[in-house]
């Protein structure tokens, strides 16, 4: 592989939460700045109805808790392989194909990488999750297909793929000194990857590593996933979780469900949901719950409360517990939340992700005393109890914690130059 001349070819890590592209060039970083001097941009649009303009990343999200009038999409990705990606969405008054919605935010990590390098990318290695859907070949196919559509749409001559953890391995391959057996472990926002490949020097340069792949697994649980779970345990009780209607029966969840889960959040607002929670009060118990759900619905506050819930679980990686006001919806309403309470509440996701290792194992034939290495990276793998969790299972391994933003971008980059010159 030259590493004399710039690349052709950009990789791009379309991501639940961040994204990144990569450009290998020589004697500079792989990793183009794509807001200010930032290498991640966070997944977000924001329509802002008073401008009639959509922005994009931190714009976005700072416009949005500004207190702009508009409409904040996130978790853009896990549109892919979901029934909604054939649908429309109500945008500044007009209907807009998901698909296109895509293709804004795709179209955006392509101009701005365009305008940094100061050229044109028109072949590019997507990043794409093991399974964008569990359990469905079909609809997986699918999924990729409809990227492979919306990168066409937008430029892109030349699309090719690799999984994730693959990307993040050769990545990590760069720094290596000697050959080992390494277990990937990506959590990213929507999806846990994993990988088991032999990694050395000496096959920095091997265009084909198919070889050196031992095992691909994944399942369909993320940092969204985390959040939705911390969200219902912690803080939905206080907007009629769990609620008992005068029947002696639990309050439907739906409403509660969706607030939970970023890429539904809008559809709380919508006037059938409304009217459906408004026919419920009067059959509740106790009311006040759902009078706070009926206030934040009405501030239009759910990912306001989802950014509160996903900073918490972000900060309980560090500390054992936060206090979170929530004066927004009521005056003096606050709730603790305890990062053992953050743990038992994710404990299935944990039981499934230890399963999709296990099996992991057993496709490539390996005992868990031979992995050398594993290799942590996504903005979810510095979860304490997810560390643990995974660290158990593996006694001899050494742990390393890569660019958990930056890994995938950086090895997608690295195949880029492979494939495309």
């Amino acid at each position: 592989m030259n590493n004399a001349t710039p690349a052709r070819a950009c990789g791009i890590d379309f991501g639940t939460s961040n994204s990144t592209v990569g450009w290998l060039r020589p004697g500079e970083e792989t990793l183009i700045a794509l807001e200010d001097d930032k290498i991640t941009l966070p997944s977000v649009v924001f329509f802002n109805i008073e401008e009639r303009r959509p922005v994009y990343g931190r714009l976005a999200l700072h416009e949005y808790l500004e207190g702009y009038e508009g409409r904040l999409m996130r978790s853009l990705k896990s549109l892919l392989g979901s029934k909604l990606i054939k649908h429309d969405t109500s945008v500044l008054g007009t209907a807009m194909p998901f698909k296109d919605l895509l293709g804004l935010f795709i179209g955006q990590l392509k101009s701005r990488a365009e305008a940094a390098a100061g050229r044109e990318f028109e072949e590019v290695v997507l990043g794409r999750p093991v399974f964008f859907v569990d359990d469905d070949a079909a609809a997986d196919q699918e999924a990729e297909d409809t990227l492979v559509e919306v990168a066409r749409k937008i430029g892109f001559k030349e699309v090719s793929f690799q999984y994730e953890p693959i990307a993040a391995a050769f990545d990590y391959e760069s720094t290596i000194e000697r050959e080992e057996l390494v277990l990937i472990v990506d959590i990213g926002g929507g999806t846990s990857d994993f990988s088991l490949v032999r990694l050395s020097p000496e096959r920095r340069g091997v265009d084909n590593r198919h070889d050196d792949i031992l095992a691909t697994g994944g399942v369909h649980v993320g940092g969204t996933d985390f959040d939705k779970q911390l969200s219902l345990q912690g803080v939905m009780p206080l907007f009629g979780y769990g609620s008992r209607m005068k029947s002696g029966a639990y309050m439907p969840t739906s409403h509660h469900m969706n607030l939970a889960t970023w890429h539904t959040i809008n559809s709380v607002y919508s006037q059938k949901s409304q009217l459906a929670l408004g026919s419920m009060r009067y059959d509740i118990e106790d009311t006040g719950g759902i009078d706070r759900l009926f206030k934040l619905i009405e501030q239009r506050a759910g990912h306001w409360l989802a950014m509160i819930v996903e900073e918490t679980k972000i900060q309980l990686t560090h500390a054992e517990n936060r206090l979170v006001a929530l004066d927004r919806i009521e005056r003096d309403l606050s709730v603790d939340l305890s990062r053992a309470l953050f743990e038992s509440s994710i404990d299935g996701l944990l039981e499934r992700i230890r399963t999709s290792v296990t099996q992991l194992l057993n496709d490539a034939n390996v005992g868990v005393g031979q992995v050398d290495t594993v290799f942590f990276t996504g903005g979810s793998s510095g979860i304490p109890a997810l560390r643990q969790s995974v660290a158990a299972m593996l006694p001899n391994a050494r742990h390393v914690e890569g660019n958990i933003f930056g890994s995938i971008g950086s090895g997608l980059a690295i195949e880029a130059k492979k494939r495309y010159g």
